[in-house]
Parts: C-alpha cells; sequence; structure tokens
C-alpha cells in the first residue's frame, strides 16, 4: 500500500496558531485584569457621553417648578449640539487623543520632577542656616528697597 499523503495541508498554519495563542493569551488578561482602557479618542468619548448624561438629568432648583421643564430642554439642546460638535472631531482624529494624552502624561511627570526638587529643597534640614548678607541666587541685585527674607 502507498503512503497517503495529508487530506489537506494548511498553508498558514504557523500564522493560526500564533493567531488563537495571542487571542487565548487576551482573553485570560481580560478574565484576570478586565477590560483594558480603549484608546484616548473612545474614553474621550465616554467621557463627553457621561458629561451630557449628567447634564441633562440635572434638575434646577434655582429655575424654579415652572422654569424647570423648559431649561432641561435647553440644557438637552444644547448638550446634544455640543456632542454633535466633538464627534465628528473624535472621528477624523483619533490619533491626536492618543499624542494628547502622552504630552500630557509628559508634562505631568516633568511637573512632579520639578515639584519633588523643590520640596526636598525647602524640607532639607540638615543644610546651615544662611547668612543674612549671602545673596541668595548669583543675578540678585541690591536694589533701593528693602530685603526680606522669607525663609
Amino acid at each position: 500500500m502507498p503512503a497517503e499523503a495529508p487530506s489537506e495541508v494548511h498553508a498558514d498554519a504557523w500564522a493560526t496558531a500564533a493567531a488563537e495563542d495571542l487571542e487565548a493569551e487576551r482573553a485570560r488578561r481580560r478574565a484576570r485584569h478586565g477590560t483594558p482602557p480603549g484608546s484616548a479618542a473612545e474614553e474621550f468619548r465616554k467621557l463627553v457621553d457621561a458629561v451630557a448624561g449628567k447634564l441633562s438629568d440635572l434638575q434646577s432648583p434655582l429655575l424654579g417648578a415652572v422654569a424647570g421643564p423648559a431649561a432641561q430642554q435647553v440644557v438637552r439642546q444644547v448638550v446634544q449640539q455640543a456632542k454633535a460638535a466633538v464627534e465628528p472631531v473624535i472621528e477624523r482624529n483619533p490619533d491626536v487623543f492618543d499624542h494628547l494624552a502622552a504630552a500630557g502624561s509628559e508634562l505631568l511627570a516633568a511637573y512632579r520632577s520639578a515639584v519633588q526638587d523643590q520640596e526636598r529643597r525647602w524640607t532639607a534640614r540638615d543644610t546651615p542656616p544662611r547668612d543674612p548678607g549671602e545673596r541668595r541666587d548669583p543675578g540678585d541685585e541690591p536694589g533701593p528697597g528693602e530685603r526680606i527674607d522669607l525663609d
């Protein structure tokens, strides 16, 4: 009897196996850690929807019972107009929001670094007290006014 040839050879067996393994790993991570956050554009869209929902449900005690329904309708209309203006921007430029989120993170890290360095200088107790005649900064020039040392 001649050796039988395999009935069907899958050309992309390696790619298919790798894709199945990747999907299984993603499912395992979702089960362990929950659904990961979406892109910055998706998160911004969720924020706009949440704020719009809260504003639409807001009852205004300042306007009274008579103006309440009319004012609430105006708020809903303004919220819908704002959503209609924001949605096309999100759709056309989803990568912009990712870049803005990354830039915001970098700015926050730079701010934290600057604040931590300044706090470290302010709270350092092992530095000797300054001589009142010593200039604090190299650029300080004596002026006609009286200098008040706040340290």
